[in-house]
């Protein structure tokens, strides 16, 4: 028997919604560090809608729908790339964006409607509040809570030096 299984990636959470500017700043962050780590990273998107933003539940919600579709990070993308548009437009900011993607607009109509993703973003957002997240972005990464809400400064280093250490830990 050959022991070539490759290695499991190295799981990095992000608590994080939707409407939230300074989740749309770490954006390029996290873009950066998926271009590093490709599939050596298994970067998570954990939904943490404040109540602060109006519209950041349902759009919570919308992302959940997007993964149901098949296009989570390019509608998590999108949508991060418009925080200040969601804030003005709320819900039909979100079907556009699913439009734009060719994602079914119509179903995502409907699931925001019938809240089916519900249970999934509480669930988030429950297990966020029991390891300590207050705001976001919050990263998670080889058991560290590292919070991007007060200052996106020094975290991808910091990031990516646990990320280094995780990886060189697995051989």
């Amino acid at each position: 028997m050959s022991d070539s299984t490759p290695a499991a990636p190295v799981v990095l959470d992000i608590w994080c919604e939707l409407q939230c500017p300074d989740c749309h700043r770490a954006l390029t962050d996290v873009q950066a560090l998926r271009a590093r780590y490709g599939d050596r990273l298994d970067i998570r998107f954990r939904h943490f809608p404040l109540e602060k933003h109006k519209h950041a539940y349902a759009a919570a919600q919308a992302a959940e729908e997007a993964a149901a579709q098949g296009k989570d990070w390019p509608y998590i993308e999108a949508v991060l790339a418009r925080t200040a548009d969601l804030g003005r437009t709320g819900e039909p900011l979100l079907v556009e964006v699913a439009e734009s993607l060719g994602l079914d607009a119509e179903e995502f109509d409907t699931a925001l409607i019938d809240g089916r993703h519900m249970l999934i973003v509480d669930a988030d957002q429950a297990e966020g509040k029991a390891i300590g997240v207050t705001g976001t972005p919050t990263y998670v990464i080889g058991g560290e809570l590292l919070d991007g809400g007060s200052s996106q400064e020094g975290l991808r280093e910091r990031i990516e030096a646990i990320a280094d250490r995780l990886l060189a830990e697995q051989g």
